[in-house]
Formats: structure tokens, C-alpha cells, sequence
């Protein structure tokens, strides 16, 4: 799989800004990748060395327009913890 397609985006979030100070950061990762694919992903797109890892799956949520009712898609978020000393460079 094409690690382009993997890692969708860095989340710029609160709290990972917050992780930084932990040589973690948070990416959007594809809902089908497992964690073996995504170290492989990062690695190669950032050339830093990954530690470990923490993925979950955030469920939609119930949303409402007017008068229909739906829901929003399902994603999963990647912690990725990197090794001392590596660090990926964010503008």
C-alpha cells in the first residue's frame, strides 16, 4: 500500500500540541491499516524512527440537517510515539 495514501494528515489538535513535549504526535491514519503499515508509513515519509504506537477508531457521530438525520464516517487516529533524539519537523 502506498504510504502516501496511509497517512492521510498530521491532527493539529490541542492535545497534540500538548504530545509534542513527548516526542509523541497524532496523525489521521486510513481505518484498514494496521500498525505494521503505518511505523513503515512514517518512517518513510518523516525519516524518523518509530518507537511504538497507539491507534483507535473513533466512531461517527449522530448529526442532524433540518429535518434528515445522519451520521458521520468513522476514522482512526494513530499516537505515534518516536525514539529519542528523532524529531518531525511541523511549519
Amino acid at each position: 500500500m502506498n504510504p502516501f495514501r496511509i497517512v492521510k494528515y498530521i491532527l493539529r489538535t490541542e492535545k497534540g500540541t500538548k504530545l509534542e513535549n513527548q516526542n509523541k504526535y497524532l496523525f489521521c491514519v486510513d481505518i484498514k491499516a494496521n500498525k505494521v503499515e503505518i511505523k513503515q508509513a512514517i518512517e518513510y515519509i518523516y525519516r524518523v524512527k518509530v518507537d511504538s504506537i497507539n491507534t483507535t477508531v473513533v466512531p461517527g457521530k449522530m448529526k442532524r440537517v433540518r429535518y434528515k438525520a445522519g451520521k458521520t464516517s468513522e476514522w482512526k487516529k494513530a499516537v505515534v510515539t518516536l525514539k529519542k533524539g528523532q524529531k518531525i519537523k511541523i511549519s
